[in-house]
C-alpha cells in the first residue's frame, strides 16, 4: 500500500478495547471527526460528565438560554483541549467554523451554534463535549496495531439515540463482538 493509500478514519467509530486502561478512554467509543497524514481528531461520544450541564456552561459564557437547555448534557469528549467546548451535529451546517465529517455530521465549536442550542434552535441532533481525543502523526494507526482499537462505521442511531450507558456495547456487537465474552488478558493457543 503506497503513502497515498492509507486508510484514514475520518467519520469512522472507534471502540476501546477491554485491555485499553487509561481513565479517558476505559469503554469509550469514539467519533473520529478528521485523520489526516499529520494525525486525528475525535470525540468520545459515550462519557458525559457526571457534574456539568449545558446550563453551566451557558451561565459561564453569558448565554441566555431556555429552561429545557439547561439540562442538557455535556459529555468527556477527550483528554484534548479539555477547556474547549465542542459540538458533534446533524444538519444544517452554516454555522461558523462548521468542519464536515460526512454528509450528515459535523463537529462546530463557535458561539452561534452554542447560542441556538440555548434558545432552542439546535440542529435536531447534537452532542455537546468539553475537550476532544487527539492523536499524533501515525500514533492511531499504530494503536489500531497493537489491538487497543476496534474499527467500525459511524451510524448516527448510536450516536444520537442509543442510551450513553449502551453505546459502548452495541458498537462492540456492530462489529460482531459479544461484550460478555471478551477478556482482558492475552493467551495463546
Amino acid at each position: 500500500m503506497g503513502a497515498n493509500d492509507t486508510p484514514f478514519l475520518k467519520g469512522q467509530m472507534l471502540i476501546a478495547m477491554p485491555t485499553l486502561m487509561d481513565p479517558n478512554f476505559i469503554r469509550s467509543v469514539t467519533c473520529i471527526c478528521e485523520h489526516t497524514m499529520a494525525g486525528a481528531v475525535g470525540i468520545v461520544i459515550n462519557h458525559h460528565h457526571p457534574l456539568l450541564t449545558a446550563g453551566e456552561i451557558f451561565k459561564e459564557l453569558k448565554i441566555n438560554c431556555i429552561d429545557q437547555a439547561e439540562s442538557i448534557p455535556v459529555f468527556l469528549g477527550g483528554p484534548v483541549h479539555i477547556g474547549e467546548i465542542f459540538i458533534l451535529h446533524g444538519p444544517p451546517f452554516h454555522w461558523e467554523g462548521c468542519l464536515q465529517i460526512t454528509a450528515s455530521l459535523a463537529l462546530s465549536n463557535t458561539r452561534d451554534i452554542l447560542e441556538a442550542i440555548a434558545l432552542g434552535r439546535a440542529p435536531r441532533s447534537f452532542i455537546i463535549a468539553l475537550g476532544c481525543a487527539g492523536w499524533g502523526k501515525g500514533q492511531l494507526e499504530s494503536e489500531i496495531l497493537a489491538n487497543v482499537w476496534l474499527t467500525c462505521p459511524l451510524t448516527e442511531t448510536l450516536l444520537f439515540n442509543s442510551p450513553i450507558e449502551t453505546r459502548w456495547d452495541e458498537a462492540m456487537k456492530m462489529v460482531g463482538v459479544d461484550p460478555a465474552f471478551l477478556s482482558g488478558t492475552a493467551g495463546s493457543a
